[in-house]
């Protein structure tokens, strides 16, 4: 039934304004729509992430949105550390090193947005 449509992520952030600098000049992504008060749409690759504002911003304890950055993910993760972003460390994945955890063939990457919603990176064996 759904597996022929399209789907977003979509993000509850408490404060807009500061979601937008985040979003928009740190992780450097377009804001394509903002028609809606208290909802921002960003172009993401081929798709599109939902920013809006909620009163449950940052309670979800896991992932909130995940990227497949190929071989471009030390090169991010050092223009995201250049901006402030402080990464995750979970001791139980893989090896920790300049901030991405090796595991097997994957590198992976954990940080937060200023709610404290889970953002994630990685790069899969196959995919470059």
């Amino acid at each position: 039934m759904l597996r022929d449509w399209n789907s977003s992520a979509i993000v509850a952030v408490s404060d807009i304004a500061r979601a937008r600098r985040f979003y928009s000049q740190v992780l450097g992504l377009e804001l394509v729509e903002e028609e809606m008060d208290g909802v921002m749409v960003f172009r993401t690759g081929a798709t599109r992430l939902v920013v809006y504002r909620s009163d449950a911003a940052g309670t979800n304890r896991a992932n909130a949105v995940v990227w497949d950055v190929e071989g471009d993910i030390e090169a991010i993760v050092a223009d995201l550390a250049a901006k402030g972003v402080v990464f995750e460390h979970y001791r139980e994945i893989g090896t920790f090193r300049d901030s991405i955890h090796h595991a097997d063939d994957m590198k992976l990457v954990w940080f937060k947005d200023p709610d404290g919603n889970i953002l994630h990176l990685n790069r899969m064996p196959d995919s470059g």
